[in-house]
């Protein structure tokens, strides 16, 4: 079971956060996501549990309980959305429009 973690403390470690979850089972792996540039947590997490009824204890214990001084919610992750390519605008508009409203 693959478990999104947010709105962690922006020092909270990998290890810090396997460990919160290893209270209620097996933890595979534990990853803080961080910044590409800055290398800083990004606040959020993911846990894999590889026995489900574990991760949805976990889950219903853990969500909105305080964690190295944040309130932290615990779901179960969604799947990645593909992310769609734009031609490289940035989601900024294309250019053009010219006298668009000329009749």
């Amino acid at each position: 079971m693959n478990i999104y973690v947010s709105n962690l403390n922006f020092s909270t470690s990998s290890e810090s956060l396997q460990e919160l979850f290893a209270a209620y089972g097996k933890v595979t792996s534990a990853k803080i996501i961080t910044d590409r540039e800055t290398g800083r947590s990004r606040g959020f997490g993911f846990i894999e549990m590889p026995d489900d009824s574990e991760g949805q204890n976990a889950i219903s214990e853990l969500n909105e309980v305080d964690f190295e001084g944040k309130t932290i919610s615990v779901n179960v992750a969604r799947p990645k959305t593909e992310r769609r390519s734009n031609g490289g605008y940035n989601n900024r508009g294309g250019g053009g429009g010219y006298n668009r409203n000329r009749y």
